[in-house]
């Protein structure tokens, strides 16, 4: 199976994921137009979070970030008079530094990617979207900026007008994830923000053309027309959709079960389940019944 993955909802439920089946057999593709460089090193937000649970690390009260990790090193450089829009924990800083490490050494994004996920003994086999960089603008009153500067940097407070993804009319594949697309049967779209989550994904060259010769399920990120996290509805109003379940169903494309939540009032072909994930129980039994359902 192959999994799309934003950096919340999707980790979520990949812990159940892993409990039900191999996860040998796992793929995950990550979205990077989120990925930043931060004093010197790619940050890649969406990949580490999914890195982080796979290996038991990340932080569950926030998701993002390592369990217990302390801000030593970004306290000193902001005492230094350095600013980082994104606080990075010592022991986070220390996977963007080998990463980095890697890519100046000649490898791709999706080499440097497998090497991390190796040291973190993290089983399944996570993917970058594409090596080629993209990154999330949003427009607002105030001008253009990174998805960072505006969620981190500026609190998610300014309208937002309009969001273009610099760079994906270029990004293509990698060749490890052309073979895994021809190779797979079935793919799960997670529960991520679906414009600026999975909606980059989604757009890389190829994939969705893959997406069409497989049985695709795809797991709503709202609770009936509010978000579990994130600013998803605020993105969605931007690209043009509504901000329910039929604005998520028309950015996925082709779907051939649609997951929503029990309270969505969605009426088109649609299977409603407790979507609502607050612990690893939660986790697994929604996992469980989206295997049953495929």
């Amino acid at each position: 199976m192959i999994v799309l993955s934003g950096g919340t909802g999707t980790p979520k439920l990949l812990q159940g994921l892993t409990e039900i089946l191999d996860p040998d057999g796992l793929t995950v593709v990550v979205n990077t137009a989120e990925d930043r460089w931060v004093s010197g090193n790619l940050v890649c937000p969406d990949v580490d979070s999914v890195l982080y649970t796979l290996a038991g690390l990340i932080d569950q009260s926030r998701w993002w970030g390592v369990r217990g990790d302390t801000f030593r090193t970004h306290e000193q450089l902001e005492r230094m008079g350095h600013r980082e829009v994104m606080a990075l924990g010592d022991l986070d800083r220390a996977v963007h530094i080998m990463r980095s490490d890697l890519l100046h050494s000649g490898l791709s994004l999706t080499e440097a990617t497998e090497r991390v996920a190796k040291a973190l003994q993290v089983k399944p086999r996570v993917m970058p979207m594409s090596d080629d960089p993209v990154a999330t603008i949003i427009a607002t009153p105030e001008g253009e900026m990174h998805f960072q500067d505006y969620w981190i940097g500026q609190k998610g407070e300014p309208p937002v007008l309009k969001i273009r993804m610099e760079g994906l009319d270029q990004a293509g594949p990698s060749p490890e994830l052309q073979e895994v697309l021809q190779r797979e049967k079935v793919a799960l779209i997670g529960p991520s923000n679906p414009v600026t989550s999975t909606g980059p994904i989604l757009g890389v060259k190829g994939i969705r053309e893959a997406l069409q010769k497989m049985t695709v399920v795809a797991v709503s990120p709202l609770a009936g027309d509010r978000p579990f996290s994130g600013p998803a509805p605020r993105f969605m109003r931007a690209v043009g959709v509504p901000a329910d379940d039929y604005g998520v169903r028309a950015l996925l494309g082709k779907v051939d079960h649609f997951v929503v939540s029990e309270e969505s009032r969605h009426q088109g072909p649609c299977v409603k389940l407790n979507t609502l994930m607050r612990s690893r129980e939660d986790s697994i039994r929604l996992a469980e019944e989206i295997v049953e359902l495929i």
